[in-house]
């Protein structure tokens, strides 16, 4: 039987969460890889099972509590990320306080304090109009790379490049079949590394070189707006 790198993946996720039930029934509390994958699989399977993103999540946050794991894992995962297989198709869901004890939170040293009325939702620095010419509805999540966004979705993918939508953590933008709709976009942040999504990017998103065979990739590949990547890259790259 062959099996594609992304199953691969969900089968070991599986298989760590086996034995994460196996030990949790036997009494043992989790370690961070034991907790990590039996919340990951949780939401996998509620995907299988036909629940939308946030129920997914929600599931997920649920399986586990503080005194489900061993002392400190709460404080030092914070956040899990896993690519779950909904009904309108693979989505990033972000499991935040994945233990519900809310870890360290305002009592860690030099954690930042935000007011009660701080806004989730992060500042645009820059807008696309997106179309979507497919005949089914296709949502995004808020860290997908927007650059590699379904194909059938028509917008400047030039200027995405390097960009997730500007909504908050968890949550998605759907893109009904035929509707035009103005999304917001923000820099990718931490190390600025795209590994895996649609394929298009692997390796450091500043590096021109990777930048430039996403822009040939998106091209072959049949994308929509892909003259447009070419173009601006062309223009780009002459100032360069």
């Amino acid at each position: 039987m062959q099996l594609t790198p992304t199953e691969r993946d969900r089968l070991l996720i599986f298989t760590a969460a086996e034995l994460a039930r196996a030990r949790r029934a036997r009494g043992l509390r989790l370690n961070i890889p034991e907790a990590t994958a039996l919340i990951s699989d949780t939401v996998c399977e509620a995907a299988r099972d036909g629940l939308r993103l946030t129920e997914a999540v929600a599931r997920g946050r649920a399986v586990l509590s503080p005194d489900d794991v061993l002392p400190g894992v709460p404080d030092l995962v914070t956040e899990i990320q896993v690519e779950a297989v909904f009904e309108d198709g693979t989505r990033l869901a972000v499991i935040a306080d994945p233990f519900g004890g809310g870890g360290l939170g305002e009592a860690a040293p030099g954690a930042v304090l935000l007011a009660d009325h701080s806004d989730p939702t992060p500042r645009p620095v820059r807008t696309v109009a997106v179309r979507n010419t497919a005949e089914v509805p296709v949502s995004v999540t808020s860290h997908f790379h927007f650059f590699e966004a379904n194909p059938r979705l028509d917008f400047d993918r030039a200027a995405a490049y390097g960009m997730h939508l500007a909504v908050p953590d968890g949550s998605s933008v759907r893109f009904d079949p035929g509707t035009d709709v103005e999304v917001g976009l923000v820099p990718i942040g931490g190390e600025r590394v795209a590994i895996g999504f649609a394929g298009l990017v692997d390796g450091p998103l500043d590096s021109p070189r990777v930048r430039r065979e996403a822009l040939r990739r998106v091209a072959e590949q049949g994308y929509l707006g892909a003259n447009r990547d070419n173009e601006a890259g062309q223009a780009e790259e002459s100032r360069r």
